[in-house]
């Protein structure tokens, strides 16, 4: 198991992580979900014994980063977010490279990385800085996993990927929690949050909730409503300045809302928008996703 326990850091004012406190079980696919800014990357670098914290334990099983840095080093595979691979040698340069770091070989470890690395194999003998974005995404993830990790660790392994990338990239880390490999990545995406075991919600250093993604959903309690009609942003800004509304946010193509109390007063709303000069208007209850609990919870934080 990996326990961080009351992790914190800070950047001269800036404290970027605040008493940081949750467990990854073996095995597990685990998320850490927040947007830029967040200190996902902070917490990713610590844990890789690539920083040092200022409060707080990290035990990777057993193993402290300060102090056995050498040891997780060889049981780690760690994805940055910026590829950072060798871009004036090949793949296969890249690959063996890596793995003589391990003092392993693709051969020994070619069946973990099988799937992905055939994907790329027809260019093996091209510059790596000469691969789109999907592919050097690959390259990355196959580099980090050569030498058979016990933990894998990725930090927005998808950002900047087009659409079928993403989707064949989350297909990929189901199938390696096959061969027993425990995963933590870090995602700006919401949508991708449903795709773990468990997640981890954070908001400028703390996180706002632990639990799996149907049990965050759950925890929205309040009646939730889409409204939509004229101008987006003049929309909004009536909705915020209706006395009733609790929580108003822009999603998609319509403003998510909640009431006072947590009740419906929509037929209110609705006159009070009219008033305003919002015509055609159009409210309807929704049910809430994992977005929507995060922007709950971060608005009961700040408060």
């Amino acid at each position: 198991m990996i326990s961080i326990q009351s992790l914190s850091k800070k950047f001269d004012k800036i404290r970027a992580l605040d008493r940081v406190t949750f467990t990854v079980n073996e095995g597990e696919l685990f998320g850490v979900i927040g947007p830029d800014g967040a200190g996902k990357s902070t917490l990713f670098r610590i844990v890789l014994s690539l920083l040092l914290p200022d409060e707080g334990t990290v035990s990777i099983w057993g193993l402290d980063p300060v102090r056995d840095y050498r040891a997780i080093r060889k049981i780690v595979g760690y994805m940055p977010g910026k590829f950072s691979l060798y871009e004036d040698l090949t793949v296969e340069e890249n690959l063996r490279f890596f793995a003589s770091v391990f003092e392993t070989s693709i051969e020994e470890n070619y069946y973990l990385i099988k799937d992905i690395y055939q994907q790329i194999e027809p260019f093996r003998k091209r510059p790596a800085g000469k691969l789109s974005g999907g592919m050097k995404q690959k390259l990355a993830l196959s580099c980090a996993l050569i030498h058979k990790p016990r933990l894998l660790v990725l930090d927005e392994p998808t950002t900047g990927v087009d659409a079928v990338s993403r989707s064949e990239f989350w297909s990929i880390l189901q199938k390696l929690k096959g061969f027993g490999i425990t995963i933590i990545v870090a995602t700006p995406y919401m949508d991708e949050a449903s795709l773990c075991d468990r997640v981890a919600l954070i908001q400028k250093g703390r996180i706002l909730d632990v639990a799996t993604p149907s049990e965050i959903v759950a925890g929205f309690k309040d009646k939730l409503f889409g409204v939509s009609g004229g101008n987006m942003h003049h929309l909004l800004l009536a909705c915020r300045q209706f006395g009733g509304t609790a929580t108003v946010f822009p999603f998609g193509e319509e403003l998510h809302l909640t009431f006072n109390g947590g009740g419906d007063s929509s037929e209110e709303l609705e006159k009070y928008l009219k008033t305003k000069g919002v015509e055609e208007v159009f409210i309807r209850p929704v049910s809430p996703d994992i977005e929507d609990r995060f922007m709950a919870l971060m608005s009961r934080h700040q408060e």
